[in-house]
């Protein structure tokens, strides 16, 4: 993973506009994410294929429970203005209405669930600073897949978030069935997720 080193404090007015135009113009190599991550323009490799494989089981499940107006995406841009973050969660469920709007990207607070798949050099951010960001902009359910958990692989699902905290619904080895409540009441089995 590479950085442009950005001021760390909330962007506010210009300062945001000035990190999203830059987010904008960076071109980073084809398949790469490019996030904003506390004030820093990151860039991280493609997906390996048994995370793109776990993002597809996932995605499979929930189109079966999710509205006819809502949409399943994996490359969207979700802003977290108050952290200074712009964030390409593995999967995002929201109302198809909020990208209606221009731009690369949709206020966090849009998304029903935003599910997270831990790679070797995003891990950190998965457990810790995106999280706090979802919390803070009300994205009512985090998903975290952990394939780089310390003991072993894990599924841990968030919810009821205050402040910048989550409340933790479930947290299971990986192969245990997790259950996601309403809007999607789904049992989301985890057995046959492939090793990361």
């Amino acid at each position: 993973m590479s950085a442009l080193t950005v001021d760390h404090g909330p962007a506010g007015g210009q300062e945001w506009d000035g990190l999203v135009r830059m987010w904008e113009q960076t071109d980073g190599p084809e398949g790469t994410r490019v996030e904003i991550i506390e004030g820093i323009v990151t860039v991280s490799p493609p997906p390996a294929n048994s995370r793109n494989s776990i993002a597809d089981l996932v995605q499979r499940r929930l189109y079966s429970v999710i509205p006819e107006d809502w949409g399943i995406y994996q490359t969207l841009g979700v802003a977290v203005h108050s952290r200074s973050g712009l964030y390409i969660p593995d999967l995002v469920v929201a109302p198809r209405a909020v990208l209606h709007e221009p731009g690369n990207y949709i206020p966090a607070a849009a998304a029903e669930l935003i599910v997270e798949i831990t790679s070797p050099s995003n891990a950190g951010h998965d457990r810790i600073v995106k999280p706090a960001g979802y919390a803070q902009a009300g994205v009512p359910l985090y998903l975290l897949v952990d394939a780089h958990a310390p003991g072993g692989p894990t599924v841990t699902l968030y919810g009821e978030p205050v402040g910048d905290v989550y409340r933790v619904h479930t947290a299971v080895k990986t192969g245990e069935d997790v259950h996601l409540p309403a809007p999607f009441e789904l049992t989301l089995e985890t057995a046959d997720f492939p090793q990361v």
